[in-house]
């Protein structure tokens, strides 16, 4: 009997680690995987394909402002980054002092909050920015494509958090805008640009 106990619980890590194995990637991460990666080496002209642009992390951000003192606003900020992104940000203090806003560098109330994804979890909120959140933003007519820096990493600004699904209407009642920012691996403006574009990035069209 003590055998066939022992046996089990020896059987019991196989079939964790067969199950976590057999999760499914993420769509986007499969995607860039399976098919993506090679067609931007072929776009771009690359021979090494460690040189293709990739998609490293993605920064989701929100500063508070004159409103640090209202705790309300400040919640509702912290939830909403939790909300969106399943994982829970963290508050930023000042890092110098701005006499307009009366803020004092390392000051106890925050300014803002942020959260970093990678992995799955950068993929899976990537996907669901492009493909739900975006087409909800109000007279839309594309993502800007100047907002590139010059290692290729991308910043897009959102007005409102209502964009996303996952905001109730009691989230809403404090609103606010969000940053987020693609930091990409081996990025240039091109690079970048074709591998956002090939996610599905909503661009502006050329010329506007």
């Amino acid at each position: 009997m003590a055998e066939k106990k022992t046996a089990a619980k020896a059987e019991k890590p196989a079939v964790k680690t067969a199950a976590k194995s057999a999760k499914a990637q993420p769509r986007l991460k499969a995607l860039y995987n399976n098919e993506l990666k090679a067609k931007l080496a072929k776009e771009l002209g690359l021979k090494n394909i460690n040189q293709v642009p990739e998609l490293k992390k993605v920064i989701v951000s929100c500063g508070v402002g004159k409103k640090r003192e209202d705790k309300k606003f400040t919640e509702t900020v912290a939830l909403t980054i939790a909300k969106i992104t399943g994982q829970a940000p963290t508050s930023r203090l000042a890092k110098k002092s701005i006499a307009t806003f009366k803020i004092r560098k390392g000051m106890g109330a925050p300014v803002g909050y942020l959260t970093t994804l990678r992995n799955d979890k950068m993929y899976e909120f990537v996907d669901r920015l492009i493909n739900i959140a975006l087409p909800h933003v109000r007279d839309f007519h594309g993502v800007s494509r100047t907002a590139f820096d010059k290692q290729g990493n991308y910043n897009l600004g959102l007005k409102e958090q209502t964009v996303f699904p996952e905001i109730t209407f009691e989230d809403a009642a404090a609103l606010h805008g969000l940053e987020v920012t693609f930091i990409i691996k081996n990025g240039s403006k091109e690079g970048s640009t074709k591998l956002l574009e090939l996610f599905g990035m909503p661009f502006e069209k050329e010329g506007k």
